[in-house]
């Protein structure tokens, strides 16, 4: 259990992520969970590097990537400690229904359903709106990190 005291919400990405421009494709995390669980914020400019007339589906994987970094990043924060880097390093079941493009809003959510050391399994999605862009489940490393430290398995 975390006896910190959390940040309020929402917190800017640059805040929470080793990531910088034009590399950070979130602008914010909205919500977050002890469990890792949370929401982040996105609205896409015309200055993304990955956006040709559309946004190219791999930014939505890495945009799943980078709120689960968020969350990490934000419980690091919340606890006095500084934000780890991590990497993305699986994707299974990933499933592209939609495409985004200039001026859209996603909300991308994750949960942890899953880690060992250092190591986190993730479901999320993306969505506008109603309409769902991705989902999919990726592996995380942390480096440095063991689920042990965190009190986990």
């Amino acid at each position: 259990m975390m006896s910190e005291s959390l940040l309020p919400l929402p917190q800017a990405a640059e805040n929470l992520l080793p990531h910088r421009p034009p590399m950070m494709l979130i602008d914010r995390l909205l919500t977050y969970q002890p469990d890792r669980s949370g929401s982040a914020e996105v609205t896409l400019g015309s200055d993304c590097v990955l956006v040709d007339g559309t946004l190219n589906r791999v930014a939505l994987v890495e945009m799943m990537a980078q709120t689960y970094a968020a969350l990490k990043g934000y419980e690091d924060l919340s606890q006095g400690k500084p934000v780890l880097e991590g990497f993305l390093v699986g994707i299974r079941k990933a499933r592209f229904a939609a495409d985004a493009q200039v001026g859209d809003t996603l909300i991308v959510k994750v949960a942890t359903i899953g880690a060992i050391d250092g190591f986190y399994m993730i479901r999320s999605s993306v969505r506008r709106d109603d309409t769902i862009l991705a989902e999919g489940t990726l592996k995380l490393w942390v480096p440095g990190e063991s689920s042990a430290a965190r009190g986990e398995g």
